[in-house]
């Protein structure tokens, strides 16, 4: 860039935030802010603002608000969708903190508490804390201009109420969490907005601010539908889920995808992507593929690592269900039978599935001989189109009494001693009417 340009475009961007700093910070405030992953000595922050604006957060711990610390102030910016990523580091384990956001340097408030917390320093000191994962899938979101002409297929907002109402310490959203349209996937910049307006539900914004949120996506939120390795805009679709994540990292062994991992107390969460290295569902020749090899091979090489109690490994479509049907695990059966077999030769205990896609929940259990059984917990959906017909397939491993076909959601609650522990999913409907629980004991999963 020449120097007249570069002294024009500063030129410009001093006046847009000069005009943007005449606004009431509240008006500039697109949406958020959200929590994002939270460590022991670390926690993200995000907001998206509706125009170039200068974003931070002064936060505190909840019981001392005298000593008060901000992070770093940023510029937020068209070409990133006016997102805003920070990072609190003056933080201890084990905290509540309250934060604040600042607009162009002036409060933003709130009609609801903005909180975050630290992960707990429980290790050779007691036993594990007791926390609450909630969990969901498939959130659409209806803008009429760009909805099929028969119908709206999005509905029962509320339950993200429902689902803040719970007080669950985090979120996973396990794909389809955007449904990107025929006006979106084709460009960067109309997928960017259909990230902007699905984030920017009312109903949603209450639970983002107050629950530490991880995400993988799955093929709405990747593309098209069942979208696959083939799909030319996976770049740019992976892009946005980064600017509108905050997760611990993007992608692990140097592979760009939404792979990841965290712990949470005696858990510890694998999180897959089933998208960016898919053969088609359609391809007749060559390996056939949901994972890859190398994927495959990462996932149990951090199984066998991991030191958790309860192993759980998040991907977008089911996984147990032994019917081949629409996209569950069991239309690619040779890598699906190495993933289970592996599991047991490396004798890993603690692995329960959580996945969504299918637009119903059920439990299915997968009973092992001489070791124990493997749990599949799908949820789904939150609010996308619901599929009442899946009460009649005939998944062999359904837990009775666990098929549910309204809009729902599940939380597990993690608790007891540490060579007792339990897990609890209670799943829940949009007004928060609890529909159905199971559990299962630590010494169950060995």
């Amino acid at each position: 860039m020449s120097l007249v340009r570069w002294i024009l475009a500063a030129l410009t961007l001093g006046m847009t935030l000069s005009a943007a700093s005449a606004q009431g910070p509240s008006s500039l405030l697109q949406s958020g802010p959200m929590l994002g992953y939270a460590q022991m000595r670390e926690v993200a922050l995000w907001a998206q603002t509706k125009q170039s604006a200068r974003v931070k957060f002064v936060y505190y711990e909840t019981t001392n608000a005298s000593v008060r610390y901000e992070t770093d102030e940023v510029v937020t910016m068209k070409n990133a969708a006016y997102t805003a990523h920070l990072i609190a580091t003056e933080l201890e384990p084990g905290r509540k903190y309250t934060y604040e956001l600042y607009i162009n340097g002036k409060k933003v408030p709130r009609p609801y508490p903005l909180e975050f917390q630290t992960l707990k320093l429980w290790q050779w000191r007691g036993d594990p804390p007791t926390f609450k994962i909630a969990l969901g899938s498939c959130t659409y979101v209806n803008q009429p201009p760009y909805e099929r002409p028969d119908r709206l297929y999005g509905s029962d907002y509320e339950i993200f109420k429902a689902v803040h109402d719970q007080r669950p310490d985090a979120m996973l959203w396990l794909g389809d969490n955007v449904y990107t349209r025929e006006v979106d996937w084709s460009s960067r910049s109309g997928v960017l907005k259909r990230y902007t307006h699905t984030r920017s539900l009312p109903e949603m914004q209450p639970l983002l601010a107050s629950t530490h949120n991880y995400a993988i996506f799955d093929d709405h939120d990747y593309g098209p539908n069942d979208a696959d390795r083939s799909f030319w805009g996976k770049d740019f679709t992976l892009e946005a889920f980064k600017l509108f994540w905050a997760n611990p990292s993007y992608g692990v062994m140097g592979k760009a995808s939404c792979v990841t991992q965290f712990e949470w107390g005696d858990a510890e969460f694998f999180f897959l992507d089933n998208r960016t290295f898919r053969s088609p569902n359609n391809r007749k020749t060559g390996t056939r593929e949901m994972l890859s090899e190398w994927q495959v091979q990462w996932l149990i090489d951090a199984l066998v690592t991991s030191r958790a109690t309860f192993k759980i490994v998040a991907v977008g479509g089911q996984v147990l269900n032994p019917l081949s049907i629409y996209e569950n695990y069991s239309t690619y059966p040779e890598e699906r039978q190495k993933v289970l077999d592996l599991i047991e030769k490396e004798g890993i205990k603690g692995v329960i599935f959580v996945t969504g896609d299918r637009h119903h929940t059920e439990l299915s259990k997968l009973e092992r001989k001489g070791t124990y059984p493997l749990y599949d917990f799908t949820i789904s959906s939150l609010t996308a189109g619901t599929n009442p017909g899946a009460v009649n397939e005939a998944n062999p491993l359904r837990v009775p009494g666990t098929f549910t076909a309204e809009h729902n959601f599940a939380v597990f609650e993690f608790s007891g001693a540490l060579k007792d522990r339990t897990l609890k999913c209670s799943v829940y409907n949009p007004t928060g009417k609890e529909i159905w629980t199971y559990s299962i004991n630590s010494k169950d999963l060995r």
